[in-house]
């Protein structure tokens, strides 16, 4: 059992009238400009770690931090209401807002494409999704939340995301654990990522990024060209151009993968259950403003689109009834006796 401040949870239980003193999950509602009206959940572990949850953003994770140390990055305007996301086109990019996670599937992911009649936009849908059910609890020694999207339109797909995040009181690491479900009646393509968004004080030049894949393809020529120096942090340079990355692995365990930042005293590790999700791509963006690293594990090389990936006959895919369950973990952890 992880500690509180120190001291054994049961210990830490007989010195507060309520555990909430320590550990407990907050609810807001946003009130201003593209924000207004979403619900906010701030997730406080006792252990350092404060996690902020956006439910009517598919329940994904916004703002990160270990001892008041921020590891995710944001856009300028935030994170939006879902009543602002455009679907069309690169659209996805007016609204994404950054944070630590940000999922996008279920049944596209990449590039615009169309595909089987469908007009598929960047990244897809379930990002914007709002939570239909939401339940939280401190108890047990976890604080947790668990909610359900779906994606479902007539004459096409019938999805449901049921996600549960989780960590343990006292400790530095959470989880988030998803089952995707297809509820409709025919077979559907079924594409996932986990844009996971790192920024500074964590990311910076002289952090050290380690990946342990079996293979590195640029995604262009321009990810070519850095292809070299593909785990080297950048320091932030004016008209920097994206460079994206495809790892893959061997086995089916789990992938790690590392950012560590001794400067500041922190390090994040991924993991992710390789045999669920094969693949991480990696978004190096070094750019004045735009400065973020994104380590994105998914379920099938499909950052070019689904119409790409149907021609390369790696599009994952889901039989009525069919269920796939997914999971990450995410450590914050301290170096060199930092606290």
């Amino acid at each position: 059992m992880a500690e509180v401040h120190g001291r054994p949870l049961s210990d830490a239980r007989r010195r507060v009238g309520s555990l909430a003193q320590v550990a407990r999950i907050d609810s807001f509602v946003e009130t201003e400009a593209e924000s207004r009206g979403a619900r906010r959940l701030r997730m406080i572990n006792g252990g350092g770690l404060e996690i902020e949850l956006h439910p009517d953003r598919s329940l994904d994770i916004g703002q990160v931090t270990l001892d008041g140390i921020p590891v995710a990055w944001m856009e300028p305007a935030g994170i939006s209401a879902p009543a602002f996301f455009n679907p069309i086109g690169r659209g996805w990019l007016r609204t994404f807002g950054g944070g630590l996670l940000t999922t996008c599937g279920l049944d596209t992911f990449g590039s615009p494409s169309s595909d089987d009649g469908t007009e598929l936009g960047q990244h897809g849908r379930i990002t914007a999704t709002p939570a239909r059910m939401i339940t939280t609890s401190s108890q047990d020694g976890a604080v947790v939340v668990e909610a359900i999207m779906r994606q479902s339109t007539i004459f096409g797909e019938n999805l449901t995301l049921r996600r549960r995040i989780n960590s343990e009181v006292g400790s530095d690491t959470f989880q988030v654990e998803d089952v995707v479900t297809n509820e409709g009646y025919a077979e559907t393509p079924h594409m996932i990522l986990y844009h996971v968004n790192l920024g500074w004080p964590l990311l910076e030049e002289g952090a050290e990024l380690t990946v342990p894949s079996a293979g590195v393809e640029p995604r262009d020529d321009v990810a070519a060209a850095g292809l070299g120096s593909w785990n080297q942090i950048q320091p932030p340079v004016a008209d920097f151009q994206e460079q994206v990355f495809l790892h893959t692995f061997d086995g089916d365990g789990v992938g790690e993968v590392t950012l560590d930042n001794h400067r500041v005293g922190v390090g994040l590790t991924l993991r992710f259950d390789l045999s669920h999700l094969p693949v991480m791509y990696q978004w190096s963006m070094y750019s004045e403003g735009s400065y973020v690293l994104g380590l994105e594990p998914a379920n099938c090389p499909g950052v070019l689109g689904r119409r790409q990936t149907r021609t390369d006959g790696s599009l994952p895919v889901l039989r009525a009834g069919e269920s796939v369950s997914y999971r990450i973990e995410l450590q914050l952890r301290r170096l060199d006796g930092k606290r």
